[in-house]
């Protein structure tokens, strides 16, 4: 693994702020602190330790700026990524184009069982976004339970090390930013523990916070709750 680089978090650029020197040849990830899906790819550049490579551009969503849509991404969402004159978005795309196009450790293994079960779970994650979102209200422990428990389930298919393939791979990724804010918040809000009879997720969850590549990406865990409050329960 690429090594540790204690980064500073640039400030979020509001509808105060000026663009950056677009398409100058920097390469540019656009995302927000508050957002799990900007967190993908954040948590890959650090991974692949292309943070001298790869520049963080944090955007205010409360207060966009309005060069974002109309110079970057007409989309006006967060993540995106500024690269050889282009800018693509969808964050597990973008977790699959910074492994691809970028030096530094591998995302995939070679093993084409664990690139299988990999394609399986990634596309799995929609589903298991929708199911604990959409049950904030209803019987969380029946809903949420169930998801919890697929993940208990997959975390148990590989023995070689304690993340969904073994090592930390683009499957950890993308469910690292969601568990981490439902962790927080059903166990705040709701008082309901994700790790409760599940050991694997258990030490899944202890083992990410090994990595300072994902450390360093993590969501100030009050802002979650407040926003996870006023969004979903209010």
């Amino acid at each position: 693994m690429a090594t540790p680089v204690q980064e500073i978090r640039p400030a979020s650029l509001d509808s105060t702020s000026e663009p950056p020197a677009l398409f100058d040849g920097t390469t540019r990830l656009y995302i927000s602190y508050v957002c799990p899906f900007a967190q993908r790819p954040w948590i890959a550049r650090n991974f692949k330790g292309l943070q001298d490579k790869i520049e963080l551009v944090p955007i205010d969503l409360q207060n966009r700026p309005v060069w974002y849509k109309e110079k970057v991404y007409p989309q006006n969402k967060v993540p995106s990524l500024e690269h050889n004159n282009k800018v693509i978005g969808e964050s597990l795309d973008l977790v699959k184009y910074i492994d691809s196009n970028f030096e530094g450790p591998s995302l995939l293994p070679d093993d084409p069982e664990k690139q299988k079960f990999a394609e399986e779970l990634i596309a799995y994650s929609d589903t298991f976004l929708k199911e604990i979102y959409g049950n904030f209200k209803g019987d969380i422990e029946k809903h949420a339970g169930l998801q919890f428990d697929y993940l208990e389930k997959a975390l148990d298919k590989f023995d070689d090390g304690p993340f969904f393939l073994g090592q930390f791979s683009e499957v950890d990724i993308a469910y690292a930013p969601f568990v981490e804010r439902f962790q927080i918040f059903l166990k705040e809000v709701l008082n309901y523990d994700i790790t409760s009879g599940r050991p694997k997720l258990a030490k899944w969850i202890e083992e990410l916070n090994k990595l300072d590549s994902y450390i360093q990406t993590k969501a100030d865990p009050k802002e979650v709750v407040d926003l996870y409050k006023k969004k979903y329960l209010a």
